[in-house]
């Protein structure tokens, strides 16, 4: 009996889509047209690419995909920002013929540095097992008199004397009245030391990445 031939299979450096994105490479992320129309394109980091069929004329591209809050077990929480996704253990093999085009997903320290976000970039600070709807890591620092870690969507103030930072909100204080502050003390500050909240032209800049001092951990 003669032997079935198997597909010749070719693992190429770099594919070439349309539109202005031009060559996706291993490593890159990547917009995945979904099966509705009506959702949002699947985020993917491309880990191989390979020909297979007559003359490689069938295009494959293996992913490893990311996965959007409300896509995981336990769905999306306050504290998960509008651009945020996890990176998951789920891989899987797509027809080249799915990709939107290019995207790009930034570590949580460099997303909040962005002078401007665009509809192609997400931000990722957390591995996720898909089986068991478990994180890494599986704590985070947590801030403000409700302990969520941050959403960078948000606007925090940030206390001068503890350096910890607080929801306008949660200190009683519009999001209007939070960016006119030149200057800011926690009440447990105010108590313990005896300075004033003052209020004066100015906005208090936001990042995770000024904490000092007095992180607390989830």
């Amino acid at each position: 009996m003669a032997k079935t031939r198997q597909p010749q299979k070719r693992v190429l450096e770099s594919f070439t889509i349309k539109g202005p994105d031009g060559v996706i490479k291993p490593g890159d992320t990547v917009l995945m047209m979904a099966p509705d129309s009506s959702k949002k394109p699947y985020v993917a980091r491309v880990e191989e690419i390979e020909a297979t069929g007559p003359q490689a004329s069938q295009v494959k591209i293996k992913v490893r995909w990311y996965y959007r809050p409300e896509e995981s077990i336990g769905g999306r929480r306050p504290f998960h920002g509008s651009k945020e996704v996890f990176l998951s253990d789920h891989y899987d093999s797509q027809s080249a013929d799915t990709i939107e085009g290019k995207c790009y997903v930034h570590t949580f320290r460099d997303y909040t540095k962005l002078r401007s976000v665009s509809a192609e970039d997400f931000f990722c600070r957390f591995e996720y097992k898909s089986a068991t709807g478990s994180f890494v890591p599986d704590r985070i620092a947590v801030f403000c008199k409700c302990e969520m870690p941050y959403n960078p969507d948000n606007l925090m103030i940030q206390c001068e004397d503890c350096s910890d930072w607080f929801h306008p909100s949660c200190v009683e204080i519009t999001i209007k009245e939070a960016k006119k502050l030149e200057h800011f003390y926690c009440k447990s500050c105010i108590a313990e030391n005896g300075k004033d909240l003052q209020k004066s032209n100015g906005a208090t800049a936001q990042s995770e990445e000024k904490v000092q001092s007095k992180r607390r951990r989830r």
